[in-house]
């Protein structure tokens, strides 16, 4: 199996870093290390504390906060929700949500991360 993983831009409220980001199918929601996010956005609440299960049986992490963050693929603006996720091993990882949601397709064969400009051109310039 192939692994995907590629600096990205990303920009927030506060500003915007380059984050090494794992394209993950097999992740259903996007996800961002806290260490990574302080200077680019907010941290925002979550409503209600999520607790994700782990691969170790009876094993759940705690999250207590999102953001929202743009972020570009071959020059194409994007955005999404990202659980602040404590301790994660990646500095970023695109789930399958928004993959989905942007029509974002892996090419293994490749190891390219292919994007349709069209699926954003509902954006402002």
């Amino acid at each position: 199996m192939s692994i995907l993983k590629f600096p990205l831009l990303y920009a927030g409220s506060k500003g915007d870093k380059h984050l090494y980001t794992l394209f993950d199918g097999g992740a259903n929601l996007s996800c961002v290390n806290p260490d990574n996010i302080e200077d680019i956005a907010v941290l925002e609440p979550l409503g209600h504390i999520r607790k994700l299960a782990t691969a170790n049986e009876g094993l759940f992490i705690e999250v207590k906060y999102a953001v929202r963050l743009d972020f570009y693929i071959n020059d194409v603006l994007l955005s999404d929700e990202f659980l602040v996720i404590p301790n994660l091993s990646e500095e970023a990882i695109i789930g399958a949500a928004t993959l989905q949601k942007w029509r974002i397709k892996l090419n293994f064969e490749d190891d390219i991360v292919e994007v349709d400009p069209k699926v954003a051109k509902l954006q402002l310039i």
